[in-house]
């Protein structure tokens, strides 16, 4: 792929969720995901204890659709996300339980990708659609 200016993206600086709702966003990523913030004046949380992105990605509808429902189409019932951010962790068994102890409705449960990630998806209250993965090829051998 050629570069159409002079300008050459380097790495992702930051990704996050626009929140409407502050107080489910928090319980989601504070307490659920166990992700650490700092707060700034009027709620902003932020934190830099995360390491950046692995992957960024154009990911079509129609493939988020079948890794979720296995078919091309996203169900007209369910709100179409539009981003999509994944979290590898530990545990995803765990994270499953925790997620769906707290009421969110798993869209993708446990499920084993052909190229070895395991994934639980749902949807974020701000409509993003969020994996919560272990991906074998993104961990460095010790």
């Amino acid at each position: 792929m050629q570069v159409a200016s002079n300008f050459k993206v380097l790495f992702i600086a930051g990704f996050g969720p626009i929140v409407r709702e502050p107080s489910e966003s928090r319980e989601l990523y504070c307490e659920v995901l166990g992700i650490p913030f700092k707060e700034e004046s009027g709620g902003y949380l932020h934190t830099e204890a995360l390491q950046g992105a692995k992957t960024f990605a154009l990911w079509p509808l129609s493939q988020a659709a079948h890794s979720c429902f296995d078919s091309d189409s996203w169900p007209e019932d369910i709100p179409v996300p539009q981003a999509w951010l994944e979290f590898d962790g530990d545990s995803v068994e765990k994270a499953t339980a925790n997620l769906e102890s707290r009421g969110y409705r798993i869209l993708v449960r446990n499920k084993q990708e052909p190229w070895g990630q395991t994934v639980t998806r749902f949807l974020s209250p701000e409509g993003i659609l969020v994996g919560v993965t272990f991906t074998p090829s993104m961990r460095k051998e010790k």
